[in-house]
């Protein structure tokens, strides 16, 4: 091998050449050559034997040494020396030491020549590879501009120059043609050690990088003065970010817009012509919802904050722009918001009321013996459910416009016994049911719950333990590309996830499945990698 039947000054020549060519440290190059002379030279002097091997980086001078490790007993004459003899080469010498004794220099022949360019070849490439994950590693969001070096089943591999990256094919935009040669703009982000060497991973579609491409077009987004609060993204199609101003006089929808557009075109041209709706940041959920529903008009909006769902109503002509084509615009605002949204027109929305104002006024009449006027007041008042009305002091009652002190009493009076009567009765049907006592004892379930979870074969604490939390408040998948909707047990009672998983808990606690000590250490690890978590996301801001 060249390196190796070198002279001395070509062989530092050729570490220097290496270690510019693959931008890494010389002394590694160098490192990579002794161990390959040392292993060479163990072909040559036995594999037992343990051979040290030195290269002067100054003038590329050779050494060879045959490392003696001092023993009671030698079991391996190549590899180790009696301590009586090691006393008398150095009297300090002790069990475990090692003394070295000079071997005289070695010719190669091709067989050793090329096993030992293996080795320097190997040792270099994992130098690199190395290299570029430090290089990289610490870049994740940043975006970063490559050449097109090849197109590998649809899989963009990506020249950066010291390295390679792959942009796979889920993250690449719709209709985008990629062709060798042609230069590219992407975020990188991730970046993995694997055993191939580390892979740097880039993404065109990812919501971030249109927020990193704002920030290079927007001077006021790079500044922190207009922040970007939210992304949502139909890839190559259409987006919507939430923007908001920290400095009153600066309007942020207009800054990232820029003059005639030019800022907006910028980031719309760099992603193939994708359309970007900026929308003003608020932070009122409801009306940061009105917002993303641009360019819809919206006549009104019902929150519900522990669900996270809203409901929207617009105008009949508005209905068709609110859900926009294939229902891309709701999507959109739902992604940006976080809400789950429910578009209705106004005629639906009335219907609705209607029907709902129908069945609480029959709940009132049966449950309390009172005529539909009577029925209808209360509706109108704001109560939805006899409970409210049994449990509600009798004051209030009173301030209703044509309700006097006795009739307010005698309403409550109906009220308790309707509830007595309907508890007796959920009673009797959980013990038909077969539904164990030990549930009743899970904190956040009434006896409605409980035997509609009976009757979804959910009979016991350990059965309760068993769920997921969308067995509790249903769940939502696609099908054959349609979303289909999958009932809980619990969701009729519009229960929040977070009650559904406290409740799922509460009983693996009980069960014996979990103790409050594992449960104190989930919640610590969860606070702490929020904590993380933020430092990560400040850091971040800080090196902006």
């Amino acid at each position: 091998m060249n390196a190796i039947s070198a002279n001395k000054l070509e062989l530092i020549q050729i570490a220097d050449a290496v270690a510019r060519e693959k931008s890494i440290e010389k002394s590694l190059v160098i490192e990579a050559m002794e161990d390959a002379l040392a292993r060479a030279a163990r072909s040559r002097y036995g594999h037992e034997t343990n051979v040290k091997a030195e290269i002067n980086p100054q003038t590329g001078e050779m050494k060879l040494w045959r490392l003696l490790e001092v023993v009671e007993t030698i079991e391996n004459d190549a590899a180790e020396i009696a301590l009586s003899e090691a006393l008398h080469r150095n009297p300090g010498a002790e069990v475990g030491d090692f003394m070295s004794e000079p071997l005289p220099p070695i010719a190669f022949g091709r067989v050793a020549a090329m096993a030992a360019k293996q080795v320097i070849t190997q040792k270099v490439r994992e130098a690199e590879r190395d290299r570029q994950y430090e290089d990289f590693k610490d870049r994740i969001g940043e975006i970063i501009n490559g050449i097109i070096k090849r197109v590998e089943y649809g899989h963009v591999i990506v020249d950066l120059g010291k390295a390679e990256a792959i942009i796979r094919r889920d993250q690449q935009l719709p209709r985008e043609n990629y062709r060798n040669g042609d230069r590219v703009r992407a975020l990188i982000m991730d970046v993995r050690r694997e055993a191939r060497g580390p892979q740097i991973f880039l993404s065109r579609s990812n919501p971030l990088f249109m927020t990193k491409l704002f920030e290079q077009e927007v001077p006021e987004v790079y500044d922190g003065v207009i922040e970007i609060k939210a992304v949502a993204r139909d890839p190559g199609s259409r987006a919507k970010i939430g923007v908001h101003s920290n400095d009153g006089g600066i309007d942020p929808v207009g800054a990232c817009v820029g003059m005639r557009g030019s800022r907006v075109q910028a980031v719309v041209n760099e992603l193939g012509g994708e359309k970007i709706d900026i929308v003003p940041w608020s932070p009122d959920d409801a009306t940061f919802v009105v917002n993303a529903l641009a360019p819809a008009e919206v006549s009104k909006v019902v929150l519900d904050e522990e669900l996270e769902r809203i409901e929207v109503v617009v105008p009949d002509e508005q209905l068709s722009l609110a859900i926009g084509r294939r229902g891309q615009n709701v999507r959109l605002a739902s992604q940006l918001s976080g809400y789950e949204i429910d578009i209705m027109t106004e005629e639906e929305e009335s219907a609705k009321r209607q029907e709902e104002y129908k069945i609480r006024s029959d709940i009132f009449m049966a449950g309390l013996d009172v005529d539909d006027m009577m029925a209808g007041l209360l509706v109108s008042e704001g109560f939805a459910s006899i409970e409210e009305i049994a449990l509600i002091d009798v004051g209030e009652l009173m301030e209703i416009d044509g309700l006097d002190e006795e009739t307010a009493q005698e309403l409550q009076a109906r009220g308790r016994d309707f509830l007595e009567a309907e508890n007796k009765r959920l009673e009797e049907k959980r013990v038909k049911l077969g539904v164990k006592d030990d549930i009743l004892e899970i904190e956040g379930l009434d006896l409605k719950m409980i035997v509609t979870l009976g009757e979804n074969d959910v009979k016991s604490v350990e059965d309760l333990a068993g769920c997921a939390t969308d067995d509790l408040t249903g769940w939502t998948e696609r099908v054959d590309g349609e979303r289909k909707h999958y009932d809980g047990f619990l969701e009729v009672y519009k229960i929040a996830a977070e009650a559904a998983e406290a409740l799922i808990m509460q009983s693996r606690l009980k069960a014996g499945w979990v103790t409050q000590e594992d449960l104190d250490a989930m919640k610590a690890a969860e606070e702490a990698q929020e904590n993380d978590e933020d430092t990560e996301e400040e850091t971040a801001e800080a090196s902006t």
